[in-house]
């Protein structure tokens, strides 16, 4: 595929919250970050963005430089779904937000083909260095990036609470749910589990002023294929 052409770029951390996705397309530091982004060589902001829900499970493991505490990752072979905000980008928007979180200098496309052959392709031993494509969503290729390992071959690590307030309040935003709903999902992930309760995470959101909705919202029920 080549640079103009659009895929889903499927976020599932703090990046389902546009503002912070703006940095890696325009470039700056986000709020509360500590880490200036280059940007992106077209830093126009997403062509659509719409909730969906991939298949497989949200964990938590490493250390975030960001946000102390463990980074989200996801797992594309484990049960479960996982709430995510997809944005049609070009190829080369994907590929220098990919680079970017990769700790590498935007600025070349990359090569898609075994992602798209395979489901996936391992561009490097290190976290976000995996690229996915978990199927199709309107004829473009979804696509994110996670690292190499799977949730039970990494020791977990639990996330801050500020980075568990901006993942839960992206989902709300994103997907419709209520807070109650959200709080239950993400106490349930691995690395979360066992480590933060539901009344807690609610807490995080509630006082966040995150907006809330009733269970089942309709952009709840968006698939690929």
């Amino acid at each position: 595929m080549k640079g103009r052409a659009l895929v889903w770029y499927a976020a599932y951390g703090s990046n389902m919250h546009l503002d912070r996705l703006t940095t890696y397309l325009e470039g700056g530091r986000p709020p509360g970050g500590r880490h200036r982004h280059p940007g992106c060589r077209d830093p126009r902001p997403p062509a659509r963005s719409a909730p969906l829900l991939l298949p497989g499970t949200l964990y938590f493991a490493t250390e975030s430089q960001v946000w102390t505490g463990g980074r989200a990752f996801y797992d594309p072979d484990a049960d479960g779904q996982l709430p995510a905000r997809v944005y049609l980008l070009t190829v080369s928007q994907f590929s220098d937000i990919a680079a970017q979180e990769m700790y590498r200098d935007p600025g070349e496309d990359l090569d898609l083909t075994e992602a798209l052959r395979q489901g996936r392709a391992r561009l490097g031993p290190g976290r976000y260095e995996t690229l996915v494509c978990a199927g199709r969503l309107e004829g473009s290729p979804v696509l994110t990036f996670t690292a190499p390992w799977s949730s039970t071959d990494v020791p977990l690590n639990a996330p801050s609470a500020a980075y568990l307030r901006h993942i839960a309040a992206g989902i709300v935003a994103a997907h419709g749910w209520n807070a109650r709903r959200t709080a239950a999902y993400l106490a349930a992930c691995p690395g979360a589990a066992g480590r933060w309760p539901v009344a807690e995470i609610e807490a995080l959101l509630t006082e966040s002023g995150a907006a809330t909705a009733a269970p089942g919202d309709p952009a709840d029920r968006r698939r690929i294929r």
